[in-house]
């Protein structure tokens, strides 16, 4: 009895290469925590290690780097929202949703997507300076983790510092990360708000002529917001309001 198998082409395996922004967002996260990895690998288990060559560089076992992995997948959210552009670009598109008088398009999915690429758009000098002064050398193995550290922050705390308003400290070097993180965040929700108060301003006008025209017409049982909303997404279109709005999205960050 002859066998037959079957002839099955090997395929080049393919690598799913990321974005550059995308991986010094992840690995600038990873950096951050290595300090507070430092210190629980002192106590842990053999396995948990890390050794300092006689130049002071320090190297780490796989089962730490993994554990370094797993913590920033964890925090990784968190700081893309305490740390990036993200927070007043959901924002802002959240209030025009609203503005246009519909709660559900476009969905949450489509605006977060739009947030994050905008995000990497708007952040893409300070995450590149981030990951050619801190994160390749360190992976090449040509700064210590500290000095590593200290070099992907200084890019990101100098985009941070821009957005703020008066952190209160003579030079920003002497601002920490405890004050800064919030104090942006914090000045990151009153631009926000800002620009969503003047996207609201015009669709506002639309609700109050719609309804005063209904009310003076005899028509109380007809939803101002059924008429309204169409003359307010063609408002929109014929403006290019998606265009304008992310061009002032853009432009109102300060690099």
């Amino acid at each position: 009895m002859t066998r037959i198998q079957p002839m099955m082409r090997s395929q080049p395996k393919q690598r799913l290469a990321l974005p550059r922004p995308a991986v010094a967002l992840a690995a600038g996260a990873m950096l951050c925590l290595l300090p507070l990895a430092h210190a629980f690998a002192q106590s842990a288990l053999p396995a948990i290690a890390i050794k300092t060559a006689a130049d002071g560089g320090q190297t780490y076992s796989l089962t730490f780097q993994v554990l370094i992995l797993m913590t920033v997948l964890t925090l990784l959210p968190a700081l893309l929202l305490s740390m990036t552009a993200f927070t007043r670009i959901i924002i802002v598109l959240s209030i025009l949703r609203q503005a246009l008088g519909m709660s559900t398009t476009p969905s949450n999915q489509v605006l977060t997507g739009l947030a994050l690429f905008m995000t990497f758009f708007i952040m893409g000098p300070a995450l590149d300076q981030a990951y050619t002064g801190g994160i390749k050398p360190y992976l090449d193995g040509q700064l210590a983790g500290e000095v590593a550290i200290e070099q992907t922050m200084h890019p990101l705390k100098k985009f941070m510092l821009a957005q703020t308003r008066e952190p209160g400290f003579a030079t920003p070097e002497d601002v920490p990360l405890t004050v800064l993180i919030p104090t942006f965040m914090t000045s990151e929700l009153k631009t926000a708000f800002q620009i969503g108060f003047m996207i609201f301003i015009p669709f506002l006008v639309i609700d109050l002529v719609v309804a005063t025209v209904l009310m003076s017409m005899g028509m109380m049982m007809l939803s101002p917001m059924l008429i309204s909303l169409p003359f307010k997404i063609m408002l929109f279109v014929l403006v290019d309001g998606w265009t304008l709005l992310m061009g002032t999205l853009a432009s109102s960050f300060h690099q």
